[in-house]
């Protein structure tokens, strides 16, 4: 098996993975993972809509992670100013 399918069975792995997720963070960086391995996958392939796809999605993933660190740094800053 070429090593250009391996990486495009990886990114199908990772994202069948990311479906058994129960928590965001995990998910979201599964998610990553996986927009990292479909664009380098579409790229050596040829399939430009697969890179073009996730490579729109890799920046949405990146900036909900940042969110969701964000909101959860805010969250225990404001926990232990209150007590």
């Amino acid at each position: 098996m070429p090593w250009v399918d391996m990486v495009g069975y990886a990114a199908a792995l990772a994202v069948l993975s990311s479906f058994s997720m129960s928590t965001i963070v995990p998910l979201r960086i599964l998610a990553i993972v996986s927009n990292v391995l479909f664009g380098t996958y579409g790229v050596l392939a040829h399939l430009y809509p697969v890179f073009f796809l996730h490579s729109i999605l890799l920046p949405i993933n990146l900036f909900k992670l940042a969110q969701i660190q964000l909101f959860a740094g805010a969250a225990a800053q404001a926990g232990s100013n209150g007590s």
